[in-house]
């Protein structure tokens, strides 16, 4: 069997924006030293990420919003939200912050640079664990999201591939992905997430199906506190067998929030990397273009953890338990090591709840897309005729890739994240960039 095609995606400035975002302040840097550490970047492809335009913000997000952004360029720490910041989401828990649209734009590029590596076929499998900032609206900020790259990126792959399967594994459910498709056909999306009284964001319950023209397209599984490996895994084998049968998508992409992680300060759920990891296998396993995307994670070392196992996973390196030394050795004590321990309190979800959620969703699959089953059996990969003409001369710009810098050089050029994480790094890994 040929190994994956796999391409990570890195950029200077992608660690350093990301690093500021204030709920996960510094966790960006924690992520890639890990992997770095570890030596799964003489695995991959580094491709350096590419802000995204305007224009392309603008595939989702409104121009009143992103405008508003760029009046941001240096806040104060005693900065008070206006109403019109407010108006914009921007306040409570995404508060404004300095140069906010080239954060935006920066964050949003890496996972549009990733979705083009699959576009042009350059990559099987492509990831950005900078972005799946999941809960941006069209116009504004929201839950500690300030762009929603993950639209962004999937109307990037609809160039290519007309259906497009939305997997959310975040504790939170995905509900700035899901309201911009739910009146879809060619984009399905399927949550798996924390479902309680006065769990953010509130939706995401089982009747929640989609609407119109997209009814039967939005899928999801809402779990009790406390959800364990076995009743993750369990759900997912049998939903995503059924939906993936039913819709046989193009191409997938799969947000990694790592919050479900036990102990996350921000979660309320059980999984140890072993749950993730099974469910991602599966996933990889039906060899379809796939994008990989962070997303939440408040306990950065265990994100790390999370993000280094997945990206090992994928170009099949067995990591050894124990933490490499590197400069943030000492944040994954008192063990140091990767492996991260079961909660020994009760998984609130019983097998008859999970078995009853599976059969209402078998229900509405069948109500709703057993009429695509023909359709389905050749999946149509040709381009919208609406956008080929529009992205005709991208795409062959695009197709240029040249190998312009390793990476030795690339980290003389400035004073590097990467050089102050991890001086261990071989001059043998190259960078790949897009040229115009």
């Amino acid at each position: 069997m040929n190994k994956r095609k796999v391409a990570y995606v890195w950029e200077q400035d992608l660690i350093e924006f990301s690093d500021r975002l204030p709920a996960v302040l510094g966790r960006a840097s924690m992520v890639h030293s890990l992997i770095t550490a570890y030596g799964l970047l003489d695995h991959v492809k580094v491709i350096r990420s590419q802000s995204a335009s305007y224009s392309e913000l603008k595939l989702f997000h409104s121009d009143l919003y992103l405008d508003h952004l760029k009046s941001f360029t240096h806040i104060e720490d005693d900065y008070v939200a206006t109403a019109k910041d407010e108006k914009f989401g921007l306040g409570y828990d995404c508060p404004p912050v300095s140069d906010m649209y080239n954060i935006v734009s920066t964050i949003a590029g890496g996972s549009l640079t990733a979705a083009k590596c699959l576009v042009m076929n350059m990559a099987d499998v492509a990831m950005n664990w900078c972005g799946g900032w999941h809960h941006a609206q069209k116009y504004g900020a929201e839950g500690f999201c300030y762009v929603n790259d993950i639209v962004i990126a999937i109307e990037k792959l609809r160039t290519k591939f007309s259906k497009i399967l939305y997997i959310d594994l975040d504790v939170h459910h995905g509900n700035g992905v899901q309201d911009a498709y739910n009146l879809s056909k060619s984009v399905f999306t399927l949550s798996f997430h924390k479902y309680e009284p006065g769990f953010y964001p509130g939706s995401g319950n089982i009747e929640d199906i989609g609407r119109l023209n997209g009814k039967g397209y939005t899928c999801n599984i809402p779990l009790h506190a406390l959800y364990s490996d076995d009743t993750f895994v369990n759900a997912f084998d049998s939903v995503f067998t059924m939906v993936y049968s039913c819709f046989l998508p193009d191409a997938i992409v799969i947000q990694c929030g790592a919050d479900a992680l036990a102990r996350d300060p921000h979660g309320g759920a059980g999984l140890t990397l072993n749950g993730y990891c099974l469910c991602i296998k599966k996933v990889l396993n039906e060899m379809k273009p796939t994008l990989l995307l962070g997303g939440g994670g408040y306990n950065h070392a265990n994100a790390a953890r999370l993000w280094t196992s997945i990206t090992a996973l994928v170009v099949e390196v067995k990591l050894d338990d124990n933490i490499p030394e590197h400069s943030f050795w000492t944040k994954y004590g008192s063990d140091y090591t990767l492996n991260i321990r079961p909660l020994l309190t009760k998984d609130l979800n019983s097998k008859n709840y999970i078995d009853e959620c599976i059969t209402t969703i078998k229900g509405t699959l069948y109500r709703y897309l057993s009429h695509n089953e023909d359709e389905n059996k050749e999946p149509i990969t040709k381009r919208r005729k609406t956008e080929l003409d529009d992205n005709s001369h991208e795409a062959k710009r695009d197709s240029i890739l040249t190998k312009e810098l390793v990476l030795k050089n690339v980290l003389n050029e400035k004073a590097s994240i990467i050089m102050n994480c991890d001086n261990k790094l071989t001059n043998s890994i190259d960078v790949y960039d897009f040229i115009d």
